[in-house]
């Protein structure tokens, strides 16, 4: 057998619980729909590592933070483990990267490509997909023409702050009046101090300078841009097509980190460990080796991503994994990868915590700015939002879980020999000038601040250097 292509497509904050082909109640997501029809969708994969940096560097390693030690956002050093471009480099494939050039966990790929992903063009909405199509046919058509195979990652950046997908996609999930006087719903969002310059910068004021009222407008530009990156994605699956490449490629849709919309009062972006930032996609296809049209109920986490693929692939890397080849699931041969998982965010608040099919546990490592309790515990059968707290009525439930998730740190510590990262992230907020950590939420919710898309863009790339 010859080897196959790779298509990586890392759409970055995409909740998956936003994808029509995941229920949700809007059309969002048509043309993967049809993709995931073609190939096998994973109900149930998780980004235990938040938020782009941890995420990527479990995906693209096989390991989980403790193997790759990194957990922050702003992640200094090098990512420990090989990577994907460089295994698959050993195997005598070409590998491109657009997207991501510069970042830690995009480590070995021969060629980086860049496009503009962030900000608004001329007409005041972003091209972000357009943009990347503009970079990514050239180079699958070069990647074709050569006689080797090949790897291509995309970063798709649509769901990503600024949500301002172009017309029709910015009205397609909206009808109402976005400035209604009468709604309040996004007071809390503008009365936020850290992030209430950053939205005022790229979300739209009305003819007399009016702020946005209604929230349910934002989360439908959010869908509108998924939307539009969607057909956009069409383009690619066509060339595909075109080229005569659907047979030997294997084509991978998922996520680095969902997203937070209006919960939590984390709003329009994508730290906290709840579900909305845990919940990716994973769709995988590949005519003749993976069944069209299945759902995999059984969990799956990004650690599992590299070894489901060295299994595909039937590619032995020579390298221990921390993650699980999720092909025996497919097989039924498994009925999932685990059933409990340590989770971390290190973005915006340094938290840790152990998720279970019932309940989730979140402690924080310091006070963050939202003023939340040290101690969060969800009841997710019964709560499945995550909006109502009961660690105060059940005590011996967070015991029980704080211990199993300690006695899960203290084994992989002596298996990996180092300290857990989330406890010597020293800075990892970015402010020199206030200590290593947060002593107060107050502290952090002075300190903390971004004010202006441009500024977040700034950040981001400073996360890859």
């Amino acid at each position: 057998m010859s080897k196959p292509n790779l298509l990586l497509i890392g759409i970055d904050s995409l909740l998956s619980k936003h994808m029509s082909c995941y229920g949700y109640f809007r059309h969002t997501t048509p043309y993967m729909d049809k993709f995931a029809e073609g190939g096998t969708l994973f109900e149930n994969y998780f980004s235990p590592h938040i938020p782009t940096t941890p995420g990527y560097a479990s995906m693209f390693t096989g390991l989980d933070c403790f193997g790759d030690n990194t957990v922050a956002l702003r992640h200094q050093g090098p990512i420990s483990g090989k990577t994907l471009a460089e295994i698959l480099n050993d195997e005598g494939y070409n590998t491109t990267c657009i997207g991501f050039r510069g970042n830690a966990a995009a480590r070995g790929f021969q060629t980086y490509l860049d496009f503009a992903n962030w900000n608004a063009g001329e007409d005041g909405k972003a091209h972000k997909a357009e943009n990347l199509n503009n970079a990514c046919l050239p180079e699958l058509r070069r990647l074709a023409a050569e006689d080797k195979p090949w790897f291509l990652f995309l970063r798709h950046m649509d769901p990503h702050t600024p949500y301002l997908p172009p017309r029709p996609f910015d009205r397609l999930f909206y009808e109402g009046n976005e400035y209604d006087p009468n709604n309040h719903s996004m007071d809390p969002v503008f009365s936020f101090k850290p992030f209430c310059d950053y939205f005022m910068d790229w979300m739209p004021t009305g003819p007399n300078g009016e702020l946005l009222t209604d929230k349910d407008y934002v989360i439908a530009q959010y869908d509108g841009a998924v939307c539009y990156m969607d057909t956009c994605i069409k383009n690619i699956f066509t060339a595909l097509t075109t080229l005569g490449l659907d047979d030997n490629t294997i084509v991978v849709i998922t996520s680095d980190h969902g997203e937070t919309l209006y919960d939590h009062d984390c709003f329009f972006d994508h730290h906290s460990i709840n579900d909305n930032t845990l919940c990716v996609p994973l769709i995988i296809r590949w005519p003749g080796h993976v069944p069209a049209g299945k759902r995999i109920k059984g969990w799956g986490r990004h650690q599992d991503f590299v070894p489901t693929l060295m299994d595909l692939m039937q590619i032995d890397p020579k390298v221990k994994f921390d993650g699980e080849s999720l092909m025996p699931l497919v097989r039924g041969e498994k009925a999932s990868n685990c059933s409990e998982f340590y989770i971390t965010e290190c973005t915006w608040m340094r938290k840790h915590g152990w998720r279970t099919p019932q309940w989730k546990l979140i402690r924080a490592l310091e006070p963050d700015f939202h003023f939340k309790p040290e101690v969060e515990l969800f009841d997710l059968i019964n709560d499945p939002e995550e909006n109502i707290n009961v660690a105060e009525q059940n005590p011996d439930i967070v015991a029980t879980l704080t211990a199993r998730m300690n006695a899960f740190i203290e084994k992989r510590e002596k298996e990996t020999g180092a300290t857990n990262p989330m406890f010597r992230q020293e800075y990892w907020h970015g402010h020199t000038e206030v200590g290593p950590y947060f002593t107060s939420s107050q502290q952090a919710y002075d300190t903390m601040h971004i004010g202006s898309a441009r500024q977040a863009a700034k950040l981001q790339s400073k996360t890859e250097k």
